[in-house]
């Protein structure tokens, strides 16, 4: 089992992550899978939420849908995380759900209907390739916009750049992330996913 798990974000909130020492979880009414965020408003009202937050990382290994959906574009980086010292730091807070999400299909639905504790974290299973975890938290109060998580830097497993970052520029962003208190020793590189010159030699080296 994958022990490591990914979150694609953006430089911005890569900078806000390794200063803050918090991930941030956001209200997904605004997620672009109408019937996910369905479902947690379901789950919402079913349970007097008037706050919900959630984060999504994946467990799969790096792939180009995560690039290109989740931080497209040249300021696109990825958080890798140890998988068990995230979710001890997210047992530490009551309330707090760290769950893989289950993916189904409707005939799956119409055989066995989900149980309503399960709404937060179940996707169709034309997601199924994310392999998404997901941290869940629901409030009875009007909270603030987000919701952060204290988690120390030691989680970080390293941390990759996008493959399409210029190569021009990566050293300076290297140099730039490290000078952030507590970041000294972080392990960056540049995704080499569409572009890896050990893939190339292979051309020529057939019969």
């Amino acid at each position: 089992m994958e022990s490591s798990l990914r979150r694609y974000t953006e430089l911005p909130y890569l900078i806000d992550f390794l200063q803050s020492k918090e991930l941030v979880l956001l209200n997904p009414a605004s997620w672009d899978d109408r019937n996910d965020s369905y479902y947690i408003d379901q789950f919402a009202r079913a349970n007097n939420f008037l706050s919900t937050y959630a984060l999504c990382l994946a467990e799969a290994p790096e792939t180009y849908h995560h690039w290109r959906v989740f931080s497209h574009g040249s300021g696109g980086a990825c958080i890798e995380f140890d998988k068990s010292q995230l979710i001890a730091a997210a047992n530490s807070i009551p309330g707090l759900r760290a769950e893989e999400v289950q993916y189904k299909t409707i005939e799956a639905l119409r055989r066995c209907a989900p149980l309503q504790s399960d709404l937060p974290f179940l996707k169709r299973y034309a997601f199924v390739d994310e392999k998404e975890f997901r941290l869940f938290y629901g409030t009875n109060t009007k909270g603030a916009p987000t919701f952060r998580v204290t988690l120390p830097i030691e989680a970080v497993r390293r941390i990759t750049l996008s493959p399409w970052l210029p190569a021009s520029v990566v050293d300076h962003v290297k140099k730039t992330l490290k000078t952030i208190e507590g970041c000294k020793s972080l392990k960056i590189y540049r995704s080499t996913l569409v572009e890896n010159e050990d893939w190339k030699k292979f051309a020529g080296s057939g019969a």
